[in-house]
Formats: structure tokens, C-alpha cells, sequence
């Protein structure tokens, strides 16, 4: 991870945080950031846009982290990949920072689609079944996608275990096809 150019820029923001003692604070920004890039098609379209430029991304940038009370390093961080035409890969970015602090706590995270939003039981329930299977402590990260219809998508590292509907029914169809 490290060799790519967004695990270098999330290394490098993993050790400033460090440094600093900023880690939770960092965390959390980014989090919210990436929630804010999830739900956002507009924001989403700045970030990935090689059409605008630097200064606009930068601006636009500005304005969403002071409304959204991202500052200090965060802040920085962000505006500096804008300047440095790299905010494309934030979201790999994060990822890497994610995995960096999980490697520190001894964590595993967890990406997690679902149809609908899981409740905190739920949640609880996974988390505990993925710690007897992994070993380790898991951090979930939830996604909800209703195309899924039902059931689960969860990818650990490069294990991924798909028990959606969707994915059944696809399934399926491709049998009923064969035996046709």
C-alpha cells in the first residue's frame, strides 16, 4: 500500500497525526469527510474532476471544511492534496490511514454493504461473529446500497463474502439458463 501515491500522502498524515497526538481527532475528520463524499454527488464530482482547477477545488474545499468544522491538520492535509492536484485519491487516501491506524490498535476493518441500515444489535452481533472468525478486533465501516434487495456484502482484507439477494438471484438466473 505504501509504494502507491495515496498510501504515501495517508502514511505521511498517519505520522504527523502520531506526532502530534492528533490521531482520534484525525480519525474522526476524516470520517466525516468521507461520509460528506458518500453522500454527496456534487462533492463527489469536485473531487474527482480533472476539469477544475486547483484554486477552485481548493476554495470549494475551504468553504466545505469550515462548514463541516474540519480544521487543523485535517484541514491542511486536504488543502495541500487540492494544491498538489491529488484530491482525486482522498478516498484511497483515507483507506490507507484507516488501515495504518488499525495495524496500530491490532484491528481488522471490515467494509460492510447492506440493503438497509443496520441497527446497533445488529452491528454488535457482526462485529462479535467477525472477531470469533478474524481473531482480532473489527472495525465496521456500513455502506447501505438498496440495489443489494437483502442480506449482506462484508469484505475483510481480500476476503469478501457476499450473502446479498441480489447476488442470489443472479445466481439463479445463470442456473436456470444452464439447464435450459
Amino acid at each position: 500500500m505504501m509504494a502507491s501515491m495515496a498510501g504515501r500522502y495517508a502514511a505521511a498524515l498517519f505520522e504527523l497525526a502520531k506526532d502530534q497526538k492528533q490521531l482520534e481527532q484525525v480519525e474522526g475528520d476524516l470520517d466525516s469527510f468521507q461520509r460528506m463524499l458518500d453522500d454527496s454527488a456534487d462533492l463527489h464530482r469536485l473531487v474527482r474532476s480533472p476539469v477544475i482547477s486547483a484554486e477552485d477545488q481548493a476554495r470549494a474545499l475551504g468553504a466545505l471544511l469550515d462548514k463541516a468544522k474540519i480544521g487543523g491538520l485535517t484541514a491542511n492535509f486536504f488543502k495541500l492534496i487540492a494544491r498538489n492536484r491529488r484530491l482525486f485519491a482522498a478516498g484511497d487516501m483515507i483507506k490507507g490511514f484507516r488501515a495504518l491506524l488499525a495495524r496500530q490498535r491490532g484491528e481488522v476493518n471490515a467494509d460492510v454493504t447492506s440493503a438497509h441500515p443496520l441497527s446497533a444489535d445488529q452491528l454488535r452481533l457482526l462485529s462479535d461473529n467477525l472477531k470469533a472468525q478474524v481473531g482480532k478486533n473489527v472495525r465496521i465501516a456500513t455502506r447501505v446500497d438498496p440495489n443489494l434487495l437483502g442480506g449482506l456484502v462484508v469484505k475483510v482484507g481480500s476476503k469478501m463474502i457476499d450473502s446479498s439477494l441480489r447476488t442470489k438471484l443472479d445466481n439463479l438466473k445463470v442456473a436456470m439458463k444452464g439447464t435450459a
